[in-house]
């Protein structure tokens, strides 16, 4: 079940989610505030995976919400749908490039894209989730999406792969931005000169003529050829580079003309040209109607450090130097700003903890005992150490701070669940293949 915030007096709004809601009431819990401090203590408190910012409510103040998410994007991450009155409005939110917010849409859009947007949200959301929270898919993850016309499902599907890069620390904040625009231009290049045919000279001409290139492409679209067409993203993300693929169904186009050009040789290919210095590489097919890029991924890092543990002592290890031993008393939280650390119980390697664990000592911590295990710098890094009585202090005074911890560990058991399930599935299948008897014999 996700949750949905919606701030708003608008009953258009509200009566819109409400709707769509019903229809996937067993999937999407929505929550409605029409008073700023309230909306603003629920973010804190429930973290929910989806907010609904009105802005066409003039008794919301929107942009001290979305600031306050901005302020702590190491918590407060996820998905924003921004609604506003009209398309200026969403183009002066857009051109923003707010990373916490999916999509803009106007009152009119929204009432019409909501349920389409719910359920686009459920097939993808292991895309929604806060810092830390999300599965260990393990070193590489690969996955597809198809879109359609509509320029709506490829910016939902950008930020979804950005908001997933940047939160599983792939990507720093400079990364963030560079991705989200080589992913915009190029799709926007698909569905406009690929598979709409839209040449610079029409495009230009339409624009001048007080047109918008939404309206060109739907007057495209009325042909059937042209609406059936798709474009296709696939993505495979791994630990330190990461590929992705788009293809239209167009006619593709002479790509070497416009990469070999000069900027000064007028606008045409500068897109291409400023997504090409963006990533590591971009290459293109023969034909021109798919292209490919990659980027280097940030490695055993943290791209951002919450900004309660600022204030606290780094601590910089050699390669191999110990952290902590087992059965050490000692319970203070340690915050994992970059490299690899090994854990160890009875001598054995249990696991392996990165900035995406984002903790080390949670156990000793939480239970004032002893240490449960030893860890070890793997070829050196830097850790926030965080003394039990300060991050109490802190908890007292962002109660928020708390419930994520709590939830954050609450993840790492399910997790730690899925891998006995699997593991006794494997050990029940290799009984059947081997005669391994379930008790010791007798000796004599």
């Amino acid at each position: 079940m996700k949750k949905i915030l919606v701030a708003s007096t608008n009953q258009q709004v509200i009566d819109t989610v409400q709707l769509s809601c019903k229809k996937y009431a067993n999937y999407f819990d929505a929550d409605f505030y029409t008073d700023t401090d309230a909306a603003l203590s629920f973010i804190d408190y429930e973290l929910p995976e989806i907010k609904v910012i009105d802005f066409t409510s003039s008794e919301i103040d929107c942009h001290r919400i979305i600031a306050t998410i901005n302020s702590d994007p190491w918590l407060h991450n996820g998905g924003i749908i921004a609604v506003v009155s009209n398309a200026a409005e969403a183009q002066a939110v857009d051109e923003q490039k707010d990373p916490n917010i999916l999509i803009v849409q106007t009152l009119i859009n929204f009432k019409e894209n909501f349920t389409r947007l719910l359920r686009i949200l459920w097939r993808n959301q292991h895309f929604l989730f806060n810092r830390g929270m999300q599965d260990n898919f393990g070193g590489k993850e690969t996955g597809s999406f198809v879109c359609g016309c509509d320029p709506m499902d490829f910016r939902l599907y950008t930020r979804f792969l950005v908001g997933y890069m940047y939160s599983s620390n792939r990507i720093s904040n400079d990364d963030l931005y560079s991705l989200q625009t080589v992913l915009m231009e190029l799709l926007t290049n698909a569905l406009e000169h690929g598979n709409c045919n839209i040449t610079y000279e029409e495009k230009s001409a339409w624009l001048e003529n007080g047109g918008n290139i939404l309206s060109l492409i739907k007057e495209k679209c009325k042909q059937p050829e042209i609406a059936s067409r798709k474009i296709r993203i696939a993505y495979a993300i791994g630990h330190t580079k990461s590929k992705f693929v788009i293809r239209d169904d167009g006619a593709g186009f002479d790509w070497r003309k416009y990469l070999n050009a000069d900027f000064s040789e007028g606008t045409h290919g500068r897109g291409m040209k400023l997504s090409e210095s963006l990533v590591s590489s971009l290459s293109y097919n023969e034909k021109g109607n798919e292209v490919t890029f990659e980027i280097n991924n940030l490695k055993d890092a943290a791209n951002t450090i919450p900004s309660i543990m600022q204030s606290f002592a780094n601590i910089n290890f050699l390669d191999r130097q110990i952290v902590c031993r087992e059965n050490e008393m000692s319970n203070d939280l340690y915050f994992i700003v970059s490299g690899r650390y090994a854990i160890y119980t009875d001598n054995k390697l249990v696991s392996v903890l990165s900035p995406n664990d984002m903790f080390i000592g949670e156990m000793a911590f939480l239970l004032n005992d002893r240490r449960s295990a030893t860890v070890m710098s793997i070829g050196g890094g830097k850790l926030i150490k965080v003394p039990k009585v300060s991050f109490l202090n802190l908890i007292r005074r962002n109660p928020h701070y708390g419930i994520f911890l709590s939830k954050l560990l609450a993840q790492r058991l399910l997790n730690s669940n899925k891998k006995i399930i699997s593991m006794t599935a494997q050990l029940e299948e290799l009984k059947k293949q081997v005669a391994i008897p379930s008790e010791l014999p007798i000796l004599d």
